[in-house]
């Protein structure tokens, strides 16, 4: 089935053509059906066309590297995808999945050209699109890669390291060494001040006993809480990497897309200055 006039009357980005802009290009868009559930296109196919939802709504994601699904975006009935690898020559950068019955309209690249030589002002609204779509991939993509390692750490704790962590934290601070103290110095003037009748009488040997026990069991819970804080720093300086490595790699494909579009426009600049000197 072949794209009416009335498809492209409610596609925003056709809304500023007259009537017969809009008949030509039904010659060039091809309308395509898709049921809920079905792929449109996976990430790394040949990207030769591009998509007009008609109806319905289409699912963009990508899958970052542990596996996981990122939604780059639900595009709704007049929106655009599947331009950025037609017009850079690439694979597909994401994958797109219809989440209800859609209706598509399609465009290659052939028909593209020819939409870009007789509608130019068309091509600047499409290369619009396009940056505002850039812009709000980077801003998610900054967003997911920031994680917090204490938060995603402390939900794997045991009760266990739960435990090692406060006793850890109360045995070096100031409220347990004046504690101590405090106690120390109380069981010391008891029992000196008792004599003979003492329970634990100098050198307080039953003292020295509990010391023992007491730094027997306290020293093992320590170096646990130390190990998991060498853990959380070798979750820190990997994140660090990852990070890094995405943002090289997010900042090489933008400034790859900027150039494209900066060429894009001024192939459209020339065009339009063409046909305006055709008027003239």
């Amino acid at each position: 089935m072949s794209a009416t006039h009335e498809m492209l009357a409610e596609v925003p980005l056709f809304e500023a053509m007259d009537e017969s802009e809009r008949d030509s290009l039904c010659q060039l868009l091809e309308a395509k059906q898709y049921s809920t559930g079905t792929t449109i296109f996976h990430a790394g196919d040949v990207g030769d066309s591009f998509y007009i939802v008609r109806s319905g709504t289409v699912q963009i994601y990508i899958e970052n590297f542990e596996g996981a699904k990122i939604i780059l975006r639900e595009s709704l009935p007049g929106d655009v995808f599947g331009d950025v690898s037609m017009f850079d020559g690439g694979p597909r950068t994401a994958t797109a999945v219809a989440t209800e019955d859609s209706e598509l309209l399609l465009l290659d690249k052939e028909g593209l050209l020819e939409l870009v030589k007789k509608h130019p002002h068309a091509a600047l609204d499409l290369l619009s699109v396009m940056g505002k779509r850039l812009r709000t991939t980077n801003e998610l993509l900054r967003t997911q890669v920031s994680r917090n390692v204490n938060v995603e750490e402390d939900e794997r704790m045991t009760f266990g390291e739960r435990i090692a962590d406060k006793v850890a934290s109360f045995g070096g601070s100031w409220t347990f060494i004046i504690t101590f103290a405090v106690i120390l110095s109380i069981y010391t003037l008891v029992n000196t001040s008792l004599g003979r009748r003492a329970w634990d009488p100098y050198p307080f040997i039953l003292l020295n006993l509990f010391l023992s026990m007491l730094a027997a069991i306290q020293a093992p819970v320590i170096m646990m809480s130390q190990n998991r804080q060498d853990t959380k720093d070798r979750l820190r300086g990997e994140l660090d990497f990852d990070v890094n490595r995405r943002a090289a790699a997010d900042i090489q494909g933008l400034a790859r897309k900027l150039n494209l579009l900066g060429e894009k426009i001024g192939d459209v600049e020339d065009l339009v200055r063409e046909k305006v000197s055709g008027n003239g």
